[in-house]
């Protein structure tokens, strides 16, 4: 956008201006200078009107005196209209020359309103760039506007605070998230223990015993899962991707609906897949992780028949990750919500034991460390699109097939 254009907004199809701080400043300027000027030029234009000039007195030629005329009626008459003519001429050239200087000083005004304004303003679009880049990947960038003392230095330094108790917070709950994660796995390791003494005793141990050591371990599984998805969330959260590779996307999304073949057929889903080779760089096992929760969350709430399509398309240096799956018809409102730890669309499944509700909020973690976005939308005819978007792609030969 250059100096002196205007950014717009698409309303009803038709683009209008949005005018900006700096514009409606410069606008402000010129209107009162506008305002001032024709004040001025008014009471001017009042004053001179109200002025009575004298008439000069008219040389001696010849011997003649025009003096004796202007003692007739009729010369005092033509004198009064030659006086009204070039008084009328004098005052209209006044509005024009007045008027026209007042054109060119409006706009130098309002160009000169234009550049004070867009220095004034310029500590501010520092502040609103640095903001907008700023995330809680990055919470540690300031605006650091040290040289400003007046009310824009203010806000920037209130803004810097902020930004200092935000970081603080977050590495205090991403450290207790991984603290307590890795804490709570010591007690989990000593009830596994525990199990395996009581269940292995030599002279054998009852039925119920049995029965109640299996609910005890598929509890302990689900508590290490939830610990796992702990420990994966927040390393997404602090950005800590760790070695970074080229990694095939197909090989990914192929491993993922093997892992979940037996769920697949036994809700009887078809899985349409017409991959293409996409590599992307990132960290193969965050990228893993993320895939397999996506096709896990098709799969597990996918509804009896139904279908799921995965699609992977690059863009330049940019790929994208579509995964489309069928069931009940969603409300879009709840939908962008589930990017959020412990978010689930229907209120029974709160308490249910299909799933934490970390899946979605992972993948959104780990797209966001890569330098990605993720796209959640509730499907017309019913169900869940994901998109996942990622920067750092390349197109390898083809190798992938439909399913």
């Amino acid at each position: 956008m250059t100096a002196l254009e205007l950014p717009g907004r698409l309303i009803g199809g038709v683009t209008h201006p949005r005018t900006t701080v700096r514009w409606r400043l410069t606008l402000l300027y010129g209107g009162l200078f506008l305002i001032c000027g024709a004040a001025l030029l008014t009471i001017t234009y009042a004053l001179v009107a109200n002025v009575r000039v004298r008439p000069p007195t008219p040389p001696i030629a010849h011997g003649y005196n025009p003096m004796l005329l202007l003692h007739s009626p009729a010369g005092r008459a033509l004198v009064r209209v030659l006086r009204r003519g070039q008084r009328i001429s004098d005052l209209h050239q006044l509005v024009i020359f007045s008027a026209v200087a007042l054109a060119i000083m409006v706009v130098a005004s309002m160009l000169l309103g234009w550049v004070v304004a867009g220095r004034v303003l310029a500590p501010l679009r520092t502040i609103t760039a640095t903001t907008q880049r700023i995330s809680e990947a990055n919470l540690h960038e300031r605006l650091a506007l040290d040289g400003q003392r007046d009310e824009l230095g203010q806000l920037a330094g209130t803004i810097d605070g902020l930004l200092e108790r935000l970081e603080v917070a977050f590495e205090a709950q991403r450290r207790f998230v991984a603290n307590a994660s890795h804490e709570l796995r010591t007690p989990l390791a000593m009830m596994r223990t525990t199990l395996d003494v009581a269940i292995g005793k030599p002279e054998g141990v009852p039925p119920q015993l049995t029965k109640l050591d299996a609910n005890l371990r598929e509890d302990l599984n689900r508590a290490d899962r939830l610990l796992e998805s702990f420990l994966v969330l927040a390393r997404a959260q602090y950005g800590a991707v760790g070695e970074q590779t080229s990694v095939s996307l197909e090989q990914i999304v192929t491993a993922a609906l093997a892992t979940r073949r037996d769920a697949i057929i036994a809700k009887r889903i078809t899985v349409h897949a017409p991959l293409a080779p996409v590599h992307v760089t990132g960290a193969e096992t965050l990228l893993a992780r993320m895939v397999e929760n996506v096709i896990e969350n098709a799969v597990r709430h996918n509804q009896p028949d139904g279908l799921i399509y995965i699609d992977c398309a690059i863009d330049g240096d940019t790929c994208r990750l579509v995964v489309e799956s069928s069931g009940p018809v969603l409300d879009q409102r709840d939908v962008a919500l589930l990017a959020q730890p412990f978010r689930r669309l229907a209120q029974e499944r709160t308490h249910s034991q299909n799933g934490h509700g970390l899946g979605l909020a992972i993948v959104a973690a780990i797209s966001a460390a890569h330098g990605g976005t993720l796209d959640l939308q509730a499907a017309a005819q019913g169900g869940l699109r994901v998109a996942i978007t990622l920067p750092s792609a390349t197109l390898a030969e083809p190798c992938g097939a439909s399913r």
